[in-house]
């Protein structure tokens, strides 16, 4: 028999591979599906399969119950054999049995539930299964998942859709590993994934910067002469950016039209966002121009990625003549949309411009969220304007909006230019409780406002209180809170620390580990590089 026929392969590969003369097939040596010998049933297995078989096909689920104690992973395996064409009912008696009694669903068992939904194109269900394997196997499972999979695909005369199945899921839950591994070992068996699950497996790398392994995975593609898409390619130039290789990028988007693709709005977008970052700005607006003299009209992404570019650069004027212009084109602004304008003039310290286009969000129905009102209070706290930023804290709780690190970093902020350093350290004590971790800026501040104050009590409590926290400050926040503390101070500080050994308040070790920090810390606040 024909090897290439029994693979089906040309319901996965590129058609340029469905030739067998093509350099692919000449150059790789497939590895075939083992035949495996079934046991089959006999004496009271089989007549028990028989009479389950009718049950199943009768739906009399109360005769099955009555079937329950003798039933075995052997005959669980034959009775979804004998109704594998049917596969709705396979999974209800999947389902039934993972009801009764789930030790009876073996791997191999799981396999073959995966075969019949994947034969017959029942993949979210498949994929439900997949999942629900990995989540309670060791690491050494999932070679044997795949192995499993070889030796009863004859069996169930399945299609290559299970290898894509599976690799899908791997793609999905982000195990690159075990998605690579399964690529490789079914390439092996003459099966390569779909193009939408390749599309998957690169998008779910981009998203957590693994540009990379996503260019290196096209070019095996490619090599391999499978069949990509526009979103591929889209994907591909979302990769070079990512590594800052912007000429690599436009190379790919130049050369779309030679693959047969038009490139679309989100390749525009990718290109425009990369410029932006770069600072490229005016590169940006003018592949907006071009991608609108080919036909395409810019959506709210391409909208809010030049806002940004102009908010960032202080060109507010910019930024607004983009968001009239996005308003005419009717493109309705979005809540980023908001954020960004609302951002940009609040760091120039026009918060009553900030105010008014956040009325102008609510008028139109956007929702605001915590980074609109995290825009607004940092402005306002900047300019010491602390009461109208009480009065915006209250509109979180009415519209029950959490605040996070950002939010009591603003506030603190505030009361630091007001110099108010009692109160900001209340602020501290209440970012904490809530779960929020000051960075090293927000620390910064709160301690400078003590010292300018010279209220070394305000500032040792802030000491004592990162002490108290089961993991101590890092050598960054060590050297922060010591920073401008004179000789008295540090003196002072050390014996503060020493009675609270005394009282049985500071283990003996940190308080080693902060009187090292304390006296090799420079006036001028260097910070110190050494583990504490």
């Amino acid at each position: 028999m024909n090897l290439l026929q029994t693979r089906k392969l040309s319901t996965l590969l590129h058609p340029t591979t469905k030739n067998p003369n093509s350099p692919v097939f000449r150059t790789i040596k497939w590895t075939q599906i083992p035949h495996r010998s079934l046991l089959e049933p006999k004496g009271q297995d089989l007549d028990y399969i028989n009479v389950a078989h009718s049950h199943l096909l009768h739906s009399d689920w109360s005769k099955l119950d009555t079937l329950l104690p003798k039933l075995d992973p052997f005959r669980v395996k034959h009775i979804l054999l004998k109704i594998q064409n049917d596969y709705s009912i396979s999974l209800k008696f999947f389902k039934w049995v993972e009801l009764k009694n789930p030790n009876l669903l073996t791997l191999e068992i799981n396999c073959i539930i995966i075969h019949i939904l994947t034969k017959n194109r029942k993949f979210v269900s498949a994929e439900a299964v997949f999942n629900k394997i990995f989540k309670s196997c060791d690491v050494s499972m999932h070679s044997k998942v795949f192995d499993s999979i070889v030796c009863c695909y004859r069996m169930c005369d399945s299609t290559p859709r299970v290898f894509d199945a599976l690799f899908k899921t791997y793609a999905q839950m982000k195990q690159f590993r075990n998605a690579a591994d399964t690529f490789s070992r079914m390439k092996g068996y003459g099966f390569l994934p779909t193009v939408e699950s390749c599309n998957l497996y690169m998008s779910s790398l981009l998203s957590l910067n693994r540009a990379g392994v996503v260019v290196s995975f096209y070019k095996e593609m490619r090599r391999l002469r499978m069949m990509v898409n526009v979103f591929t390619v889209n994907m591909l130039i979302n990769g070079y950016c990512q590594l800052g290789k912007l000429e690599d990028a436009r190379q790919v988007f130049d050369e779309m039209s030679d693959m047969g693709f038009s490139p679309n709005v989100s390749s525009y977008n990718t290109l425009i966002a990369a410029y932006v970052n770069r600072g490229l700005l005016a590169t940006g607006v003018n592949l907006k121009v071009e991608m609108e003299k080919n036909g395409i009209s810019a959506n709210v992404i391409t909208y809010n990625t030049l806002m940004n570019g102009f908010c960032k650069e202080g060109k507010l004027h910019d930024a607004y003549k983009v968001f009239d212009e996005m308003k005419v084109m009717n493109v309705a602004p979005n809540t980023v949309t908001y954020n960004t304008m609302i951002s940009g003039y609040c760091k120039l310290g026009k918060t009553e411009k900030g105010t008014q286009i956040l009325e102008e969000m609510l008028r139109n129905g956007v929702k605001a969220d915590i980074l609109t009102y995290n825009a607004l209070l940092s402005g306002l706290c900047d300019l010491g304007k602390t009461r109208k930023a009480a009065y915006l804290v209250q509109e979180l709780d009415k519209k029950k909006l959490v605040p996070n690190s950002s939010t009591f970093a603003a506030l603190i902020r505030g009361q630091c230019i007001r110099k108010n350093p009692d109160r900001a350290f209340q602020l501290y004590k209440s970012m904490i409780k809530s779960g929020c971790r000051p960075n090293v800026d927000t620390i910064k501040m709160m301690m400078s406002s003590f010292v300018k104050n010279d209220d070394f009590d305000g500032a040792f409590c802030v000491f004592r209180e990162m002490l108290e926290r089961p993991v101590g400050p890092d050598s960054v926040i060590w050297s922060v809170l010591c920073e401008g503390f004179s000789k008295e101070w540090k003196d002072r500080l050390v014996m503060s620390l020493l009675k609270e050994v005394d009282d049985g308040c500071l283990a003996l070790e940190r308080f080693e580990k902060a009187k090292s920090v304390i006296f090799h810390s420079s006036v001028e606040g260097k910070e110190i590089e050494q583990d504490v």
